[in-house]
């Protein structure tokens, strides 16, 4: 499944990067993640309940990630219907409509790749939270589900 390699390699790349910080509290990300979670919730776009959002991990428990710190994840799915058009186009659609929604719904800076190819295996969107560090990696796949959300705050402190 190429699916899951590629999404088992940007998550791994996803929880590298998201590092071992000590500024923000635990408290403050899980909070901020949930807010996205409600903000997500009640979008335009994901409220419609053609678009099936699906939270699969809710951030309200705390993860052990390591010397005493403590992470949360939101996973998410949903699904952007396919009208008659050609694969790169839906592809090209739903990347364009997740990234607006990360930028302008959710506050995220996006992680642009330039070096990236558009294929029709799928896209991944990278987009980041400075404060407090939290991390979302989306993988636009080709098959529904069209969306697949993997967000992380970075390895907290709970104080």
């Amino acid at each position: 499944m190429r699916f899951v390699r590629l999404l088992a390699i940007g998550l791994a790349l996803a929880m590298m990067s998201s590092g071992c910080a000590s500024e923000p509290t635990l408290d403050k990300a899980a909070a901020e993640l949930q807010k996205d979670t409600q903000r997500l919730e009640t979008d335009d776009v994901f409220k419609n309940p053609l678009n099936k959002l699906r939270i699969l991990q809710r951030p309200d428990k705390d993860i052990p990630c390591g010397k005493g710190r403590f992470n949360r994840i939101l996973r998410a799915t949903a699904d952007y219907e396919r009208v008659n058009e050609p694969l790169n186009a839906h592809l090209d659609r739903a990347q364009t409509l997740m990234e607006n929604t990360l930028a302008r719904v959710l506050g995220y800076k996006l992680d642009f790749d330039f070096g990236k190819v558009e294929t029709d295996d799928g896209r991944f969107i990278y987009a980041t939270k400075s404060d407090p560090n939290i991390k979302i990696v989306v993988y636009v796949a080709p098959e529904a589900p069209t969306w697949r959300l993997y967000a992380v705050t970075a390895c907290l402190s709970r104080q």
